[in-house]
């Protein structure tokens, strides 16, 4: 991977697309048979399968609370609702987000099989009201619960941030793997939030999935460098994890910025080893907003 220093990256970005600056141009084609945003992705061999763009359901989301559950509960849920009318089939849950009930309700209008249910238990201090840390078998039997579903396709470790959570969580990462034997989730991995946690997951055999910061502009990123970022995703994709990409707005840094939207979203799905994104939505108009700049973006980067 060729080394940019910081002004030749920044030049970089106006071509807009990741792979001019980390790879080969076809390794960004691999999978998007189209520019619908909606289209199906694999997420690495985990044996899931979903749209390349998803709904966050947890921006500003801590203590059992986010954006989208903050808010009056007819317009969050008509949020959901729309992300699924237009297609979206990826949705990203979490305890510490609020929002488990909120998709219950929605799974009570939509197929339970037409749709790919991601949450995350959360074992370290704070992130959730109370100071229990149960085993993952009753948070999973919980979630079930709470999202009134017999089954859930993807649940992860939430923010990882140790470099040895492999060790210090190994007890619940065999309970999620006999779980995921039984048929009770079909997939586990991690969420990261700093460089020495992500590099365990890339190095660790037990993660099917890893949620990554990545973005071109360095904010909200585990490494405020890419570069240093997109050389573990690559490996982690290499690797035969799924990886999905979240933060691509910097935590909504320049989420009113409209070159750098363009420039996140083309960068990123130009790398070729993310295999989908997932970006909080708010209000309904957004989903719509981000389904055009997505094609919009896929339709540049195929077209070289």
């Amino acid at each position: 991977m060729k080394k940019f220093n910081r002004r030749e990256f920044v030049s970089a970005l106006s071509l807009s697309t990741g792979y001019v600056v980390f790879g080969n141009p076809l390794t960004g084609l691999l999978g998007r048979v189209s520019s619908d945003p909606f289209q199906l992705v694999k997420l690495g061999e985990s044996g899931l399968e979903t749209t390349l763009l998803g709904i966050g359901m947890g921006f500003r989301g801590v203590q059992r609370s986010s954006a989208l559950a903050r808010q009056d509960q007819d317009r969050a849920l008509a949020v959901v609702q729309h992300a699924y009318d237009v297609g979206i089939r990826f949705f990203d849950t979490a305890d510490s987000y609020g929002t488990h009930g909120l998709m219950a309700q929605v799974l009570e209008t939509i197929p339970r099989e037409k749709v790919t249910i991601g949450s995350k238990m959360w074992t370290r201090e704070g992130g959730i009201p109370e100071p229990e840390r149960p085993d993952a078998n009753i948070v999973v039997d919980r979630f079930r619960e709470e999202l009134n579903t017999d089954y859930i396709d993807l649940v992860q470790l939430h923010c990882m941030v140790d470099a040895d959570w492999p060790e210090t969580e190994k007890r619940q990462m065999d309970i999620l793997s006999d779980l995921k034997s039984k048929g009770i989730i079909k997939a586990h991995g991690v969420s990261v939030h700093t460089w020495e946690a992500m590099k365990a997951a890339v190095e660790s055999p037990w993660v099917d999935v890893l949620h990554a910061r990545i973005n071109p502009y360095g904010i909200a990123m585990d490494k405020p460098e890419p570069e240093e970022v997109v050389s573990l995703i690559h490996q982690a994709h290499n690797s035969g994890k799924g990886v999905i990409g979240m933060k691509l707005l910097g935590a909504g840094d320049y989420a009113q910025d409209d070159e750098k939207i363009d420039n996140a979203l083309r960068f990123v799905l130009g790398l070729g080893s993310v295999d989908m994104i997932v970006i909080g939505f708010e209000h309904y108009e957004q989903i719509d907003n981000y389904a055009g700049r997505v094609s919009e973006a896929l339709d540049q980067i195929r077209s070289g």
